[in-house]
C-alpha cells in the first residue's frame, strides 16, 4: 500500500478522496492552530492599546481660544538626553486650525487639523500620538490668560506658569518662549521662530 504525505502527517491512499481530504485537512489545522491562536493575541493587544490611546487622549479646550495665528515655532524636545529639533506652523484654515510640523531639513513629521474640537489627520502621514499631545499642550500654552479657566476649568494659573495638573506644566520667559514638561517627558523648549532659542 502507497502512502501519501500530508506535510509530515501520513495518510493512507484510498478509494475515497474524501478520506484523503479530512485527514489533510486535519494535519494542515493541526499546523495552524498556534498561528491563529498568536494572531488573535495580536489583534487583542491591537484592541487594548487603542482602548487605552483613546482613554488618555489630551484635552482640548471647551472653545476656540483666540491664537495670533499664522505662528512658526522652533520646538526643541529633550528626552533621556536625546535632541531634536522641529519646525511648527499653525494657521487658520476654514474654520479650523492646521498643525504642520517639520524637520529642519523640511521633512514633514506631523500634520493635523483641529475642527469643531476634534481632531483630523491632514496629509498621508501616519497617526502620530506624540505630535497630537504635543500640539494639544501646545493649544493649552497659547490659550490666552483671560480665557484660560473657561477652556480649561481645572487649569492651575500663576505668574510666569500655569498647569494642567497631572497633565502639562508650563514655564514662561515671555509669551512666546516657554518650556513645557510633562509628567513622564519628553521635554520642550519652544519659541517663536524669529528668536533665538535660549
Amino acid at each position: 500500500m502507497r502512502h501519501i504525505t500530508c506535510g509530515s502527517e501520513p495518510a493512507r491512499e484510498s478509494d475515497r478522496s474524501a478520506n484523503l481530504f479530512v485527514e489533510c485537512a486535519g494535519a494542515f489545522a493541526s499546523r495552524l492552530a498556534p498561528t491563529v491562536t498568536a494572531a488573535l493575541r495580536l489583534v487583542m493587544i491591537g484592541v487594548v492599546l487603542l482602548l487605552s490611546a483613546c482613554a488618555s487622549q489630551a484635552p482640548l479646550p471647551a472653545g476656540n481660544p483666540t491664537l495670533p495665528l499664522p505662528l512658526q515655532l522652533h520646538i526643541e524636545r529633550d528626552q533621556a538626553g536625546q535632541r531634536q529639533d522641529w519646525l511648527l506652523v499653525i494657521q487658520r484654515e476654514g474654520s479650523g486650525i492646521r498643525w504642520s510640523m517639520m524637520d529642519p531639513l523640511g521633512i514633514p513629521q506631523a500634520r493635523q487639523q483641529l475642527i469643531d474640537g476634534h481632531w483630523q489627520a491632514d496629509g498621508l502621514l501616519p497617526p502620530n500620538p506624540e505630535a497630537r499631545e504635543l500640539f494639544a499642550a501646545l493649544l493649552f500654552a497659547l490659550t490666552p490668560a483671560n480665557e484660560l479657566l473657561r477652556n480649561y476649568p481645572d487649569a492651575q494659573q500663576q505668574v510666569g506658569q500655569r498647569s494642567l495638573p497631572a497633565r502639562w506644566d508650563i514655564r514662561y520667559a515671555q509669551p512666546l518662549s516657554f518650556q513645557m514638561n510633562l509628567p513622564q517627558g519628553p521635554h520642550y523648549r519652544v519659541s517663536a521662530l524669529d528668536e533665538s532659542t535660549p
